[in-house]
């Protein structure tokens, strides 16, 4: 009788276990959508700044598109706060499907609204008030999906969180995909007035299935367990800002990079004076290197550790960012800066591949959402949404052409800071 009750518990068990790749769709695709939206709109600025925020000046109707862009990172941390608190008090799964919900009804907006020579000043209103909506809803996207898959699966916590990075190498592939398809396949006028909201388009039909998929996915074991706290966030800000501070840090440079990498479009046309093909074959290949490379890091991290790649990747990045743009510049073409987007990618995946885990493990269970959708979201808010309007302001304030680069390596020396706290703290 024992032995037919340990085989059927044991049955129970393993039906109960959920699959890999189910709980990754479910899980990603949110992230995917979250980050194709942000990598279109870092793309088509141009565009959306000649239909929403037209000026005798060019340059003043970008910093207009691309501070609209930042504006949105600034309600993540908020978002991150509400979502995350939810997550660790009322389920991972109920804040995911809150959050993908929000998404939607942002990009709907986006695709609805006319330009500004239809309505006036209600038209830029209403896309920042959809950049508002996404960016509250992003807020509390990664913190709950990298606790949710750190905690069905934590002996491969490493390689299944790198899928949250390889997700966003996905959706920047795909969005410059196209970028490039529409670039070559419709004029410049046909862009302006309508191709730009295409990409849009596809986003928010690809909401609905994530949607549908989040509704049947089912909470960790260890989550459903664990004590919940009150507040997660007063709990953080009493015991846990050191941890806070470290996780900020060690996402400060791929943030940047990642944004770097929505930039390179508009610097490719801007202030290299190359064609707009050049800047979405670039993003392309990033995309490629990123999606490809990240799981594949992920796994070897199993094997070797997290961090030996995490410092090869970061001291390799301090030692050749300033060469790698001097030598763009000076041969500047379609292939350098193809070679230099490269570069940056291969690095920021080797990197980015084991930092949603390393984050997880600071955060005990009952503040891991919050403590690490605040964490992120400060991060990218400060250092990732503002990155295109800080480089195009330093570009036009400087004159040099190399102020990306120069943001890149002190961002890259806070990453270095937060790493090697990070270390004395797994000690």
């Amino acid at each position: 009788m024992s032995q037919l009750s340990a085989s059927s518990a044991s049955v129970s068990t393993t039906a109960e276990k959920p699959s890999l790749l189910k709980t990754l769709f479910a899980t990603c695709i949110g992230n995917a959508l979250e980050w194709f939206d942000i990598a279109i709109y870092g793309f088509f600025a141009s565009y959306i700044a000649h239909a929403y925020f037209p000026t005798s000046d060019p340059t003043v109707s970008l910093l207009l598109a691309f501070g609209s862009f930042g504006v949105s990172f600034l309600i993540r941390p908020l978002g991150a706060i509400v979502l995350g608190a939810y997550a660790d008090k009322h389920g991972r799964k109920a804040s995911l499907l809150m959050s993908i919900s929000l998404m939607m009804i942002g990009g709907l907006i986006i695709v609805l609204t006319p330009s500004y020579a239809t309505i006036g000043m209600a038209a830029p209103l209403l896309i920042l008030a959809a950049r508002l909506i996404q960016g509250f809803s992003a807020g509390g996207e990664f913190g709950s999906s990298t606790a949710f898959l750190v905690e069905h699966f934590p002996e491969r916590k490493a390689f299944i969180a790198s899928w949250q990075f390889a997700t966003q190498g996905a959706s920047t592939l795909l969005a410059s995909a196209f970028g490039l398809g529409l670039s070559a396949i419709l004029s410049e006028t046909q862009l302006q007035d309508w191709g730009w909201r295409i990409p849009f388009i596809f986003g928010l039909l690809i909401g609905p299935v994530g949607l549908y998929i989040r509704r049947h996915i089912k909470e960790s074991e260890s989550f459903s367990k664990a004590e919940k706290t009150a507040s997660p966030l007063k709990e953080i800000v009493r015991s846990q800002k050191g941890l806070f501070f470290t996780a900020i840090g060690l996402m400060v440079v791929s943030t940047a990079i990642n944004y770097m990498l929505n930039y390179v479009p508009t610097y490719a046309t801007k202030t290299l004076h190359l064609p707009a093909s050049a800047g979405f074959s670039a993003t392309l290949s990033a995309g490629i290197i990123l999606t490809v490379v990240t799981p594949v890091m992920g796994l070897w991290a199993e094997k070797i550790g997290r961090l030996p790649l995490m410092w090869g990747s970061l001291i390799l990045l301090l030692l050749t960012i300033y060469p790698a743009f001097w030598l763009m510049l000076q041969y500047t073409s379609a292939l350098s800066l193809l070679l230099l987007i490269s570069w940056l990618a291969l690095l920021k995946s080797v990197y980015f591949s084991t930092v949603p885990s390393m984050m997880a493990d600071l955060f005990p269970i009952t503040t891991r959402a919050s403590g690490m959708a605040i964490s992120y979201n400060v991060a990218v808010t400060v250092f990732g949404g503002f990155a295109p309007f800080i480089c195009t302001l330093l570009i036009s304030a400087t004159g040099s052409s190399l102020a990306p680069g120069y943001y890149l390596m002190m961002v890259a020396l806070l990453s270095v800071w937060a790493l090697f706290k990070a270390q004395k703290t797994q000690r």
